[in-house]
This record gives C-alpha cells, sequence and structure tokens, in this order.
C-alpha cells in the first residue's frame, strides 16, 4: 500500500515512519536506554526535563509504550485538585462511590439495604498500577501553580518508595526545582536532560520522510529547514508535511523539494499556529494610562516603541531559541540606523521585565517567554516560527 504524506510526517501524534533517535550528549547513550534504565530502577522518579516540543512525549511513548502509559498533564491541577482522585480517575478506577447491600434480618426475615460509602486508599491505587505495570507519566509539570508542583513533588517521594514507577516531564529553567531541589528526593532522581535537536538529526526526519514518499530533497534545502525548525522535531514533521501538501496541490511533474517552495511552505505552516493574539499583546506592552512612548525610526522607515523592537528583534536572523541581553541590545541597535536615537540598555532590561510580568499574568498560551538572569529564553518554537513567518510584519 503506498503511503500518503501524512502516514509519514505526523506532527501531532507518534511518528511510525520518521521516528529518529539520538543519543545523549552527557552520557553518549540513546536516550531510548536511559530512559528504559530509568524507569527499571525501583523507588526512583524519573525527571525528564527538555525545551518545549523536542520530543519529550514522543519518547516516553516509544520506550514505555501505548499500552502501559497513563499520561496526566500539569493543566490537570489546579491549587485544590486531590492528586491521589486524578491518578485513580485516569485508569478508571472510582476514588470515591456509594454501594448498596441487601441484608435479612434473622428475627423477622425481612429485607433491609444497607448503603456504604467508600473511598480507595493511595496503596491500592498504586498496587493497581503495579499489577498492570502502568508507568505513570506527567507531562507539561510547567502548567501545574507552583504549590501544587511542591505538594505533588511530596505525594511521589512517598509512591515511587512503594513501587509506583513515574516520570515528571517538565522545561528547564521553570518548574523542575519542584523536583530537583526537593531534599527529600535527593537521591532518588534518575535525572535525564534532553538537549535541543542538531540540525543533523532534524535532516534525517526530512530525509527519510521524503525517501518513503519517492520524492527527492536537496542536501541543502533540507538543512535550511532544519535551520528553521528551531530544534523542535515536531515543528521539521508539520514543515515537510505542507510542502507535501503543496506539491500535490501544484502537480509538480518532478517530485522534487527545492529552495523555492520553502518560504511558502513556512507562511503555510503558520497557518494553524493561534499566536496572533501573543504577538499583538506583546507589541502592545503595558498600559501607559494616556502617556506616550518614545518611538523610534526603524531602517524600513517605521517608527516603533521598545516594546515593538523587542518583538522584531526576537524574529531576526539567525533564529535563536536562548539570547543573552547583549544579543538582544544587539538586535534592536541593528534595527535603528546609527545616525538615530536608541534604546537605553536599562530601558531594554526594564521592558523585558515587565513584559514578562504580562505574559505571566495571562493564559498558558502566553507563557512564551523567559526573562532570567539577564537572558531571554523562548519557550515556544512554534511561537518562534510563527513570529518569523507569521506574526511578525517587517
Amino acid at each position: 500500500m503506498r503511503l500518503k504524506a501524512e502516514d509519514v510526517f505526523r506532527p501531532g501524534s507518534f511518528p511510525e515512519y520518521t521516528y529518529v533517535s539520538r543519543k545523549s550528549t552527557a552520557s553518549g547513550l540513546p536516550y531510548e536506554l536511559r530512559l528504559q534504565q530509568a524507569i527499571k530502577v525501583s523507588g526512583f522518579l524519573t525527571s525528564l526535563v527538555g525545551p518545549s516540543k523536542m520530543g519529550k512525549t514522543i519518547l516516553c511513548e516509544k520506550v514505555i509504550g501505548f499500552e502501559n502509559i497513563v499520561e496526566i498533564s500539569g493543566a490537570d491541577f489546579d491549587e485544590t485538585t486531590d492528586f491521589w482522585k486524578l491518578v485513580s480517575a485516569k485508569v478508571g478506577l472510582s476514588y470515591e462511590g456509594q454501594f448498596a447491600s441487601e441484608k435479612i434480618l434473622p428475627d423477622s426475615g425481612d429485607k433491609y439495604s444497607k448503603r456504604e460509602i467508600f473511598a480507595l486508599t493511595k496503596d491500592k491505587i498504586i498496587n493497581y498500577y503495579k499489577e498492570k505495570g502502568l508507568v505513570l507519566v506527567i507531562d507539561d509539570f510547567h502548567y501545574a501553580p507552583e504549590a501544587k508542583r511542591m505538594q505533588v513533588a511530596q505525594q511521589l517521594k512517598d509512591a515511587i518508595r512503594k513501587g509506583l514507577k513515574a516520570v515528571v516531564v517538565s522545561l528547564p529553567h521553570r518548574a523542575d526545582e519542584a523536583i530537583r531541589q526537593n531534599s527529600d528526593l535527593s537521591g532518588r532522581l534518575s535525572l535525564i536532560n534532553i538537549s535541543p535537536w542538531a540540525e543533523e538529526d532534524l535532516k534525517e526526519i526530512a530525509k527519510i520522510g521524503f525517501d518513503k514518499l519517492g520524492i527527492e530533497i536537496e542536501e541543502d534545502v533540507a538543512a535550511q529547514i532544519a535551520m528553521e525548525s528551531l530544534s523542535s522535531p515536531q515543528l521539521m514533521q508539520y514543515i515537510c508535511l505542507n510542502i507535501c501538501i503543496l506539491l500535490e496541490i501544484s502537480k509538480a511533474e518532478k517530485n522534487i523539494v527545492k529552495q523555492e517552495i520553502l518560504e511558502q511552505a513556512y507562511r503555510f505552516t503558520t497557518v494553524n499556529f493561534e499566536y496572533g493574539d501573543v504577538v499583538a499583546f506583546m507589541r502592545k506592552g503595558p498600559s501607559t494610562r494616556g502617556k506616550s512612548r518614545n518611538r523610534f525610526l526603524t531602517r524600513d522607515g517605521s517608527e516603533c516603541d521598545i516594546y515593538e523592537l523587542i518583538v522584531k528583534s526576537i524574529a531576526e536572523n539567525p533564529p535563536i531559541m536562548r539570547l543573552e541581553f547583549e544579543d538582544v541590545k544587539n538586535r534592536i541597535y541593528s534595527l535603528i540606523p546609527d545616525e538615530h536615537e536608541r534604546p537605553k540598555p536599562q530601558m531594554i532590561k526594564d521592558s523585558l521585565g515587565k513584559l514578562q510580568e504580562l505574559l505571566n499574568g495571562r493564559e498558558d498560551i502566553f507563557k512564551v517567554l523567559d526573562w532570567k538572569e539577564e537572558v531571554l529564553y523562548i519557550l515556544d518554537p512554534l511561537f518562534l516560527f510563527y513570529l518569523r513567518w507569521g506574526g511578525n510584519e517587517k
């Protein structure tokens, strides 16, 4: 049976035909082997940490298997969520309930019903997971409220000691403190840091996938797609799928991916990315309460305030997910002609801090940046890709 593009390139699910194995930069061992080893160590919690859209969940699915993985998300938690109630519900166990029993009175022979209330204990839930060979995976742990992350870490400490196998998946620089800096978990952690994908590994996704579809791709074209994918295999899959769609629409005589199609494919890829409101919110910045901000004349003839300049600078070449303050400043200065006024460094720093506060106060989709210790982290590669090809008017 002939494969379809959507079978080969799968940005939202397990890539059966284009799965690429990588090795840990720290140990030199394949990540699959590292995770398999960590899960088999009794009494240890596995902490899987890496940037967003780097294939952490796909790695868990590959190693643990769909039939054995029980996935919950940090987004499932609020301040009042009962951890064990959620963990039991995910496998269809009734955590609380009532049952009726019918009894006969010995003297009269009359029947009567008795209604009783029950609640599962965490030990019973843990035993169920152990008997079924299930592994609890808490994905996107950073989405849980900070106080709840600390509570969950405490619950996991006792649970892993009793045999529960669990993996906590989170972003660096944000939420892993609840796990890594918890003294009660000291000596009971298997730490796996997932490094960003190298361009060579991302190129393999394109080369393997297009080969299976009978489509040629030039080496330098595959390299350019890998660079724009911002170390994200998910984004690489997405771009390659959209290239296939465009090739099919154009009905080209030769199935070959050339340079000319790339920009169209990039813009086409951003169509379903819902970051328009995020970009508009960032450009607007905090309320000025009737005061007007200083505006700076840019090389393209437009006038921008400091927040518009920050957004433009993030989208500049080359695409980078981690920017030192000097990088941000130099990018902003490169947008403004030498003879014109430029924002002072302290103004840029203050504006980045205010922008961070604004984004933190919004929904999770707005939490795309992390300004920490004079380093600007872009947390979501899909957001940066959108900013470059769909949401940044240059």
